[in-house]
């Protein structure tokens, strides 16, 4: 019986599913039953859709950052929901938060961090004998005279570009916000130029929105996007 505070991350594999919340509420109902009763609640529930292939999460990123902010467990429904990416779970690795898999209930703690480190090192070796094999398969192609590449039969619109755009800044402010009052308590310790803020982030176990290490760089368009929101 659990206890205590937790985040949530769920991903549907598709904008429909997320809109029809097929797969969303099986999600929801496995950690209820993993909690199972008890003194507890979800302080945020963070839900992503997107393609299980697509190494770019950025709400798992913010779901991570927010478990460090807190210093909560986030928790799973099943492992294959979060990645099956050696570097995303190396970044789960290094941010430091307890993760939680419903459909792997000891992986937690000391054994549960061992445990991940093993499924990297799969994934890492599962990715690189997939792009063993492929680069075979289209040597073989070339050897038989046959063209790669070509018309795909879809170009996207300049209206669809726009809606790309729209969408990533969107995010990109919201996770600005997210982190602002991280990054002001930060400042008011004397923490000033970028870079050391970089470092605190860093040390904090915060990710960036794309769940890497931050830089000045990153730090300094943060900074822009939360005063411009300000000055809106």
């Amino acid at each position: 019986m659990a206890s205590g505070d937790f985040v949530s991350y769920i991903r549907v594999s598709t904008r429909s599913q997320g809109e029809s919340r097929l797969g969303l509420e099986a999600q929801q109902r496995a950690i209820n039953v993993y909690l199972n009763g008890g003194d507890w609640r979800i302080i945020q529930e963070f839900v992503e859709v997107e393609s299980g292939r697509k190494s770019d999460r950025p709400v798992l990123a913010q779901a991570l950052a927010h478990a460090s902010l807190y210093r909560i467990p986030l928790i799973v429904a099943k492992v294959d929901r979060l990645t099956r990416s050696a570097a995303f779970l190396q970044t789960i690795l290094e941010s430091g938060v307890d993760v939680r898999f419903c459909d792997l209930p000891k992986i937690e703690g000391a054994v549960g961090r061992f445990l991940l480190q093993q499924m990297a090192s799969v994934a890492e070796l599962e990715a690189g004998m997939i792009s063993a094999r492929t680069k075979a398969a289209l040597q073989s192609v070339k050897e038989r005279g046959q063209t790669l590449g070509g018309f795909r039969g879809y170009t996207p619109s300049s209206d669809d570009r726009a809606e790309g755009r729209k969408v990533n800044t969107d995010r990109a402010n919201t996770y600005a916000q997210r982190i602002a009052e991280t990054i002001t308590s930060i400042r008011a310790e004397g923490i000033t130029t970028l870079r050391d803020i970089a470092q605190a982030l860093n040390e904090k176990g915060l990710p960036t929105q794309r769940g890497g290490k931050w830089q000045p760089t990153q730090v300094q368009r943060v900074l822009a996007r939360i005063s411009a929101a300000t000055a809106a």
